[in-house]
């Protein structure tokens, strides 16, 4: 089985956190692969360090484990939701990463993904939760 990891991350205003790589198309609530010998809230807190300079000042709050059969059929992704964190830095554009920001929820980029639009409204409209990513 693999795991993965995404943050929910979200500002004084109700602005979301996004990124879009360079390697895919779309912006995506930041996140990545849990590593070996790592735990869930590590994986979070070293992607969202290396994709947007954020460090989390208090522990995210679990939202849900996904099953993200797009990807594969062994893939499980866990959101959490992070209120308290404080940014280092603006993201730099690089290899990985070729923008970080934050959106209004309703004024998203129109390249958000529909896993993405799909979390957002499952976390912060209460629409029902779906077992799947």
């Amino acid at each position: 089985m693999t795991l993965g990891v995404r943050g929910l991350v979200l500002d004084d205003q109700r602005r979301v956190l996004l990124v879009r790589h360079t390697y895919v198309r779309g912006f995506y609530l930041p996140g990545g692969g849990v590593e070996s010998g790592e735990t869930l809230v590590d994986a979070l807190k070293r992607e969202l360090h290396e994709e947007a300079n954020v460090l989390l000042d208090e522990p995210p709050e679990l939202f849900g484990v996904y099953f993200n059969r797009r990807f594969s059929v062994r893939d499980h992704v866990a959101l959490y939701v992070a209120r308290s964190y404080r940014i280092t830095e603006p993201r730099a554009p690089d290899r990985e990463i070729a923008e970080a920001g934050f959106f209004a929820l309703d004024a998203l980029p129109a390249e958000t993904t529909v896993a993405t639009r799909a979390r957002l409204a499952e976390a912060l409209e209460k629409t029902p939760i779906s077992p799947y990513w």
